[in-house]
């Protein structure tokens, strides 16, 4: 495992669109498991009804996300789970999982990984989001998209709404998908805090401070896989938050310093409005640009 201050794995955050994953490297494990299972611990206890929500019916899916991830993690990451009949123990974070516990399948599931586990079903309307385990949200909430059919919880996503190429191909993509392909996706916002639980609107939490000095930038590690029992698809996110000085320590660094500041110039009103952006994009740019050429830092 990495380092508990090691950056975001940058050099990979801004491929675009989504492509084949390893069944290796489906899960993401690094040393900052056990901060982000103890903040999910308190998410659970303090607002239980904002991080989990499920619809009846669910069970099986939900079941089966929890015996996918029971026998994959131990295997995978033996120096990290170990698995006692129904029990697993999470060695660096010094807690135990009861996989038989008497509660929703999901939510025994989402205490094992630093990963957000959201469940899409199909049906008349298309794939919705049928259950998710929710504690680390980007600018939305977990009870706006519940039961929501696809192309309703993307709505607000500039081009990606109900008839639109995008919701059609997403559509189809999912219906092909092979339980034995996971996919991976990468996402990025920039937000003037580093909180992990971020449910609040863009508009309402993006300020940098006068300067533009407090930026950090979070990333997205999004996955996607077919569940062979059920048909449903299990979508996780796996969130990283560094400041954005963690750029000028990064040999890679300075080029995706720039290529931040070539995609926010880029970006249509619409985009940089949805991502909180609009009134920041120029002053963010030129803080891009300083570090893409090595002048200054950005604390």
């Amino acid at each position: 495992m990495s380092s508990p201050s090691a950056p975001s794995p940058l050099s990979r955050a801004f491929h675009i669109g989504v492509r084949p994953l390893g069944v290796d490297d489906w899960i993401d494990i690094d040393a900052r498991l056990p901060a982000y299972l103890d903040e999910k611990a308190r998410l659970e206890q303090e607002r239980p009804d904002d991080v989990f929500a499920a619809e009846p019916g669910t069970a099986a899916g939900q079941a089966e996300v929890l015996q996918l991830l029971g026998d994959y993690l131990p295997m995978r990451f033996p120096q990290v789970y170990r698995r006692i009949g129904e029990r697993i123990d999470i060695v660096p974070a010094g807690r135990s999982v009861e996989l038989g516990a008497a509660d929703p399948p999901l939510r025994i599931a989402a205490r094992l990984v630093a990963e957000d586990l959201i469940l899409m079903r199909r049906d008349a309307r298309g794939w919705r989001l049928a259950a998710g385990a929710l504690s680390f949200p980007s600018a939305w909430t977990l009870a706006d998209k519940f039961s929501r059919p696809m192309e309703e919880v993307h709505g607000p996503v500039p081009g990606f709404g109900a008839g639109s190429r995008h919701a059609q191909l997403i559509s189809r993509m999912f219906d092909a998908a092979r339980p034995s392909t996971p996919m991976l996706r990468w996402n990025w916002s920039l937000f003037g805090d580093d909180r992990l639980f971020h449910p609040e609107g863009s508009h309402a939490s993006h300020r940098f401070g006068d300067d533009g000095s407090r930026v950090y930038l979070r990333l997205e590690r999004q996955t996607l896989r077919k569940l062979a029992g059920t048909g449903d698809m299990l979508f996780t996110i796996r969130i990283h938050v560094d400041p954005i000085s963690v750029l000028t320590g990064r040999p890679e660094g300075r080029a995706v310093a720039a290529e931040l500041a070539a995609q926010l110039a880029a970006m249509s009103g619409a985009q940089l409005n949805y991502k909180g952006l609009l009134t920041d994009r120029d002053r963010l740019i030129g803080r891009l640009t300083q570090l893409a050429d090595g002048v200054g830092q950005v604390a």
